[in-house]
């Protein structure tokens, strides 16, 4: 049985865990792939006795702003950082083979590019049980649950085939030669964005991936591998404040201290601060919420798993935030979802809701939504504008429908018409409620929500392809 101390910190709304590895015989701890929001990872050491000695990130993200600079700061621990890694923060870098000394608990880095060129993964061994055999390995993105993480982030088709095929010496020479027993615990995890078909569980084992892990059985052939890999249809879209965060991460955030809450306005601060060009209304209601009555231009992104993935498509870097909430109490949820993802504290939120707005007697705006019967009789005179991702929609999709998924959506809205109705699709009704928004927000008066998604409408028998 392992004796590591050990702990993993599920984050649902970005699909990653990070961890915690310690040391009782020493004392010490090891904090892996932090969030931003590390009261968690301080919290948890000080709970089993340990402090924290290392933090170290796998890759520069992509996905979320590390906490590494953060954790730096409040525990003094001396950061690490692949040997490969261009970082512009103090650090010590790790080499292939290199080992850490923590207690009785023996950390190995294994240099793992291909989901990035400078990638590590840490293989771990108890020391109370069993000094030559590892026991765990914290993978990053090397190795997921049913999967491995797309490499295809960081430049073209050229790029991204050299990454396939440094992935696939990867896997052969890193992973596969890996006893079957040891535990696998991945940074990526359901949800995430950096893999096609993660599966639903928080780990595995080397041995189960070898048997199930499609894209492992197919290593034998480096040129099959390159081509799954290259086969990028069925990835999701990147999301565009991807392109913010490895840059950020590799210079190393800034650390935030201590953050409070944005202050709560009452209506004419409210209405007088979202008048300003820089300044956007973040509407984190229910979409059925936003769509009965909303202040005029706000953007909708409902709070809920993937509230901060689609933030982070709808809103720009440099504006000010201020929050709409369906409840005070989700406050600070809103806030430390965007602050993971690179934006600002929000200016403020709306005291007393949408009700007490509405009981000024401003103007409102409503988002016009048809259902699946309504659209039925008008097919005709509608273009079916469809938000999924690429996976989504091959597998069917309305008739003569329009594409553009919700990722691209804002760098592509002069493609979607004006001279006609637009109705909006996703799967269920989220996505397409931000996406609506997105339109109407940017001028187009002629979007439909439609309630229910694609699921409706295929479960209404209605046209597919």
């Amino acid at each position: 049985m392992v004796k590591i101390e050990f702990e993993q910190f599920h984050l649902e709304s970005l699909g990653h865990a990070s961890y915690l590895v310690g040391s009782s015989e020493s004392g010490e701890a090891l904090i892996l792939d932090p969030r931003r929001d590390v009261d968690v990872y301080v919290e948890a050491a000080a709970r089993r006795g340990l402090r924290i000695r290392y933090v170290v990130d796998t890759h520069q993200h992509n996905d979320y702003l590390s906490g590494i600079a953060e954790l730096a700061r409040r525990t003094g621990a001396t950061l690490l950082g692949s040997a490969e890694a261009e970082l512009g923060y103090a650090h010590r870098a790790l080499a292939d083979g290199a080992e850490l000394e923590l207690g009785d608990v023996g950390v190995k880095v294994l240099l793992t590019p291909g989901h990035t060129p400078e990638h590590l993964s840490l293989l771990l061994y108890d020391g109370e049980q069993s000094s030559d055999e590892p026991a765990m390995l914290l993978s990053g993105g090397a190795l997921l649950v049913g999967d491995v993480a797309r490499p295809d982030l960081l430049g073209g088709q050229a790029q991204t085939q050299q990454a396939a095929k440094t992935f696939c010496h990867t896997i052969q020479t890193k992973l596969l030669p890996l006893p079957d027993h040891v535990l696998v615990y991945p940074t990526h995890v359901a949800g995430s964005l950096c893999g096609g078909s993660i599966g639903s569980r928080l780990s595995t084992t080397v041995g189960y991936e070898k048997r199930v892990n499609a894209l492992l059985a197919s290593v034998d052939s480096s040129e099959e591998f390159v081509e799954s890999c290259l086969d990028l249809d069925g990835l999701p879209a990147v999301p565009p404040y991807w392109l913010r965060m490895r840059g950020q991460n590799q210079q190393g955030p800034a650390p935030l201290g201590i953050v409070d809450p944005p202050v709560a306005l009452q209506v004419d601060e409210f209405a007088e601060q979202a008048a300003r060009e820089d300044i956007v209304v973040l509407d984190a209601r229910s979409p059925e919420a936003f769509a009965s009555a909303h202040i005029p231009g706000a953007q909708k992104v409902g709070l809920g798993a993937s509230f901060a993935t689609w933030a982070g498509t709808v809103i720009d870097p440099d504006v000010g935030i201020l929050l709409v909430l369906e409840e005070p109490d989700d406050l600070m949820d809103v806030t430390w979802q965007l602050l993971r993802i690179g934006y600002d504290r929000p200016i403020g939120w709306l005291a007393g809701g949408m009700f007490g707005y509405r009981t000024t007697g401003r103007s409102l705006d409503r988002l016009p939504t048809m259902t699946v019967a309504e659209a039925a009789d008008r097919l005709d005179e509608l273009e079916v504008l469809d938000v999924r991702q690429p996976g989504e929609w091959s597998a069917f999709h309305a008739p003569d429908a329009r594409f553009i998924t919700g990722a691209e959506l804002p760098d592509r809205l002069d493609e979607v018409p004006r001279d006609r109705q637009v109705l909006v699709a996703c799967g269920s009704g989220y996505r397409s409620s931000v996406a609506a928004s997105l339109l109407a927000r940017t001028g187009h008066d002629n979007v439909i929500n439609l309630i229910g998604g694609m699921a409706a409408w295929k479960n209404a028998g209605l046209p597919l392809d």
